[in-house]
């Protein structure tokens, strides 16, 4: 028998279109109301599917998430909503702002972290796992990610406060506005369906299907969710209004998800034992090819980029080198990228990856004369250790930078063409090459999607300090990993060059000696301005060649990226054709 809650009033208080224009043109509709919350109410009223706009009208679902929010938005119904036979006005958050919320995240990688700092957080409610991993639907044996953990599950109002906009029961670190769940689901696929269970009380399912509210028209967003009380053994249904309401919402959560029936939606709760959460996330994303964004098929231990993947298998030897180590290898591989995700290493938590425990890594083990320099940032009691070296592959490898932890968790991370790891020192030096760092920079607050800080006096103040421990350490330690120290005589006589253009011509000669002091053993004799000036053209001459040179090799990288879009678009072609036939032979 299902059981039977009074319903409670709710206020609601929602945003307008994500069309900044369309909000402007609009804002005289929208009313002001006490409530003080932004969060976008879950709908326990029957669930109404019927397209709001014409059937010619109805958006163009595009599989490429940059492109998912390109559809025209038609006219809106400005219904309002019964509450106690009351008409409540609100002002609507329309799907469009799902897609526009979620291009907070640049990095697909950055969407999956987000989800894994989740389960991680679940470690004080007794989490011991995460499984991160790839599944196939039965109903159109399409591809699906899926994150699972043994944490403490959310009871019916934790899964509505986690699905709804503008909620956050974490603190200032692990997203103030509660967009965690929201922004990183909706990065990765068009659609999200949650199961909860909350030890031996509760269990819910919840559905945010962004292809559910484009392909219906709807113009408020809509979560469809079910509770069911299993106090008993038994699943119940838990009903807030109506069993008309609670039927209409299991209807919508059976069309619209992966399950096609009441029984394979509860067989789903059978892998979470007494407590935890699944979330499924399915209709990936295409990449600009038409082609999954995630290779899920290559690798059976790992996730990857497939973009980035390709450009890592179509280099020389000598750039395979460089891409075979961990600070550009996690570019394109999740299992390399979440190995040095967290700084310190758990005890009693395992991250599972495609089913095989991830091994956790942190570079600073394994640096050759390594150092620990301090610093005390302006006003900070604390001071901050940073443990800097040389890679281990020093002097073979060019990498170099700085691995930036907040609160244990990797932020900093850049991805230039050049340095995949943070490079405070500037391009075109050999200065701090093969230099590395790693430290925990608390006292600076991460971005929204935590992949960069915020550009705070504290940031620049950090990053110059970081800039001079790498000159200072180079200084005092290039020459014992065997790259050459710059040469001070050769930097003294350009020097003393300079100088002897800028003073007025003399008929004497110049002494470079008294110029550049005991240290010109090699510099014999006086050299006179002629000299000098045959010596600034040859110079001239020589830049003139690596000019040229650099045009010529600018002209060949430009021919080269020109094949290499060729190759990329013949490689979607292929891939679409094996999918397809991976698919006929699975229905055969």
């Amino acid at each position: 028998m299902a059981r039977k809650v009074d319903k409670q009033v709710v206020e609601i208080v929602t945003l307008d279109s994500s069309d900044d224009d369309e909000a402007e043109a609009d804002n005289e509709n929208i009313i002001n109301t006490s409530s003080s919350t932004n969060d976008v109410v879950i709908n326990e009223n029957t669930i109404t599917t019927t397209p709001i706009q014409s059937s010619q009208n109805l958006p163009q679902t595009s599989r490429s998430f940059w492109k998912a929010g390109d559809y025209a938005v038609g006219p809106t119904s400005r219904s309002s909503l019964s509450t106690h036979g009351a008409a409540l006005e609100h002002a609507r958050v329309h799907p469009k702002f799902l897609h526009s919320n979620a291009t907070s995240h640049k990095w697909a990688f950055g969407a999956i972290a987000e989800l894994m700092d989740n389960a991680v957080d679940e470690m004080q409610n007794g989490a011991t796992f995460v499984n991160v991993d790839k599944i196939e639907l039965t109903k159109d044996r399409s591809p699906a990610l899926l994150f699972q953990d043994d944490g403490g599950g959310m009871d019916p109002q934790g899964i509505r406060k986690c699905m709804s906009l503008g909620y956050s029961s974490k603190n200032a670190m692990n997203v103030p506005d509660g967009n965690g769940f929201k922004t990183s689901t909706m990065r990765l696929g068009a659609d999200v369906i949650v199961f909860t269970r909350a030890g031996k009380l509760t269990q819910s399912v919840g559905l945010l299907s962004y292809t559910f509210l484009r392909k219906t028209g709807q113009d408020d967003v809509i979560v469809p969710m079910v509770d069911f009380d299993i106090s008993s053994n038994l699943a119940e249904p838990i009903v807030y209004g109506s069993k008309e309401d609670w039927s209409s919402n299991l209807k919508t959560i059976l069309e619209w998800s992966p399950f096609a029936s009441k029984e394979e939606l509860m067989q789903q709760f059978e892998g979470i034992e007494k407590h935890g959460t699944k979330i499924i996330i399915y209709n990936l994303w295409l990449n600009d090819e038409g082609v999954y964004e995630l290779s899920l098929d290559d690798d059976d231990e790992d996730i990857c980029l497939r973009d980035e993947t390709q450009i890592a298998n179509s280099c020389t030897k000598r750039t395979k080198e460089l891409q075979s180590h961990i600070s550009y290898r996690i570019r394109y591989s999740l299992r390399a990228y979440a190995s040095i995700l967290y700084l310190k290493k758990f005890k009693n938590f395992t991250i599972l990856l495609r089913g095989k425990p991830l091994e956790q890594f942190n570079i600073a083990d394994e640096l050759k004369l390594p150092k620990i320099v301090t610093y005390k940032p302006t006003g900070k009691e604390d001071f901050v250790e940073t443990k800097i070296g040389f890679i281990k592959e020093a002097p073979n490898l060019s990498v170099s930078g700085f691995n930036v932890y907040h609160k244990n968790r990797l932020i900093r991370v850049s991805f230039s063409d050049a340095r995949p790891f943070w490079k405070v020192v500037p391009d075109g030096t050999i200065k701090g090459m093969g230099v590395v760092g790693v430290l925990e920079a608390n006292f600076i607050e991460p971005a929204h999607d935590k992949q960069d800080f915020e550009r705070s006096l504290l940031f620049v103040r950090l990053e110059t300090r970081l800039k001079q421990m790498v000159y200072d350490y180079w200084k005092g330690h290039c020459h014992l990993i065997g790259y050459k120290p710059i040469d001070t005589t050769v930097r003294k006589m350009v020097k003393a060059a300079e100088q002897a253009i800028d003073e007025p011509v003399m008929d004497r000669p110049i002494n470079v000696e008294t110029s550049c002091g005991p240290t010109c053993e090699n510099v014999s004799g006086s050299v006179s301005i002629d000299q000098l000036c045959e010596e600034n053209i040859r110079l001239f001459m020589r830049c003139e060649e690596h000019m040229q040179e650099e045009a010529d090799l600018t002209k060949k990288v430009q021919d080269l990226e020109s094949e290499l879009v060729q190759s990329k678009r013949k490689f979607a072609k292929l891939a679409m054709i094996v999918e397809a036939k991976k698919k006929q032979k699975g229905l055969a």
